[in-house]
């Protein structure tokens, strides 16, 4: 306490931290208060690793406690031994008491790490009830977009962008791929993070198991649209379940490939839309990076490479198989944070670490460059790649591997 302080002006300090416990108040501890089996599941896990873990840690610290309050200068009473260096049975303690607690985390890492196995399809709806005989789980495959989320239903025949839902009490069965940057598919109140990976497919079993609207997102940086790449998720009863589906096929309109290729173009801020029918093949397409018209698919091409190789007619593939660099071409990518193979200037005007300063080695367009002078126009000092001369070749007089801003 400040010296001389009058108490009006304690008293206002004091009330100038109650709005803090307000925002405090608003946090959302969705983890710990689940809405599914999994999440439920995987919360009772980090509980039990917790506790498991606070059984060492909490000793430690209240015995450090104890030991410097006994131990201290003005305690006379203390016995001192400046000669000890060994008790058998305090290294016992100390020892015995971190492996046993390491085993069991490692028992129960071992557990869950099959129980909670994302591929694995549910075997109950929650503790207290066990799957039912014949269900059939709910389909869903999700595509990651710059930057919104592509839902199909193939057994409703419909798909929608940033709004899932779900039955309550009914296994989903996800299918999980991105046609862009990898993202991560996270329902905090469903289930943990699963990946979203171009020209991959993962999966992910879960269950609703309360009625409600939830957050979902991407928990992966995608870029300069991830902290809007949000959605909704929505448990519904049957009935509501159907209503909505109904919904979607009267207000939706019809997904064909041209239709995708135009909302596969990166934007921020979608709104939710819906689609009354999907054109046979198009997830297939997306997850084969084929969705475009005339690019190899790659479910052909690795049975291509299966039957042993296409040979000399495979160079007549090559277009086919080019799947990054068209929005680019189009002029329509989205900004980037650095300078890449697009050539698109960055946000910042400072130079990246690592790089030579400008003044040293400024900037120099590709086609105005020295071949093999050593430096590539964004800085970088690649000579020490070269060959002895240092002109930019190997030792076998081969061009090295050319940086990114110059694979155009």
């Amino acid at each position: 306490m400040v010296p001389n302080e009058s108490m009006p002006v304690k008293t206002l300090r004091t009330l100038a931290l109650l709005p803090l416990f307000g925002l405090l108040s608003g946090c959302n501890m969705v983890l710990m208060q689940p809405s599914g089996d999994i999440a439920t599941r995987q919360r009772d896990l980090i509980l039990a690793s917790t506790g498991l873990m606070l059984l060492i840690i909490i000793p430690v610290i209240a015995f450090t406690l104890l030991f410097a309050w006994r131990y201290r200068v003005s305690n006379t009473k203390a016995e001192y031994d400046p000669d000890w260096h060994h008790s058998t049975q305090l290294e016992v303690l100390i020892w015995s008491a971190p492996l046993v607690i390491v085993i069991a985390l490692g028992a129960l890492t071992w557990i869950s790490t099959h129980t909670l196995d994302p591929y694995r399809p549910l075997s109950r709806l929650d503790a207290d009830r066990p799957l039912p005989a014949g269900v059939k789980p709910l389909s869903v495959e999700v595509v990651a977009l710059d930057w919104k989320w592509l839902f199909f239903y193939p057994d409703q025949g419909i798909a929608t962008v940033n709004e899932l839902v779900a039955p309550v009490d009914v296994p989903i069965s996800f299918k999980i791929t991105s046609a862009t940057v990898m993202n991560s598919f996270f329902i905090p109140a469903l289930a943990g993070q699963i990946y979203a990976m171009a020209g991959m497919e993962t999966k992910l079993h879960a269950v609703i198991n309360k009625a409600g609207t939830y957050e979902g997102l991407s928990a992966n940086y995608s870029g300069s649209g991830f902290s809007r790449m949000n959605f909704k998720f929505h448990g519904l009863d049957q009935a509501g379940f159907d209503q909505w589906v109904a919904k979607v096929k009267a207000e939706g309109k019809p997904l064909d490939r041209q239709s995708y290729l135009a909302l596969e173009k990166p934007s921020e801020r979608e709104p939710v839309r819906y689609f009354s029918t999907v054109e046979n093949g198009l997830y297939s397409a997306v997850l084969n990076m084929c969705a475009v018209p005339g690019k190899m698919c790659m479910n052909e091409m690795m049975h291509i490479d299966a039957m042993g190789g296409a040979g000399k007619e495979s160079h007549g593939n090559r277009e086919r198989l080019e799947y990054d660099n068209r929005y680019a071409e189009q002029g329509v990518e989205a900004p980037a944070a650095t300078v890449g193979g697009s050539g698109r200037e960055s946000h910042s005007r400072e130079q990246p670490e690592g790089m030579k300063p400008k003044s040293i080695a400024p900037d120099v367009k590709p086609d105005s460059a020295p071949e093999h002078s050593g430096h590539d126009h964004s800085g970088h000092d690649h000579a020490g790649h070269g060959g002895p001369a240092g002109d930019g070749k190997d030792s076998k007089g081969s061009d090295p591997i050319a940086p990114g801003q110059l694979n155009r």
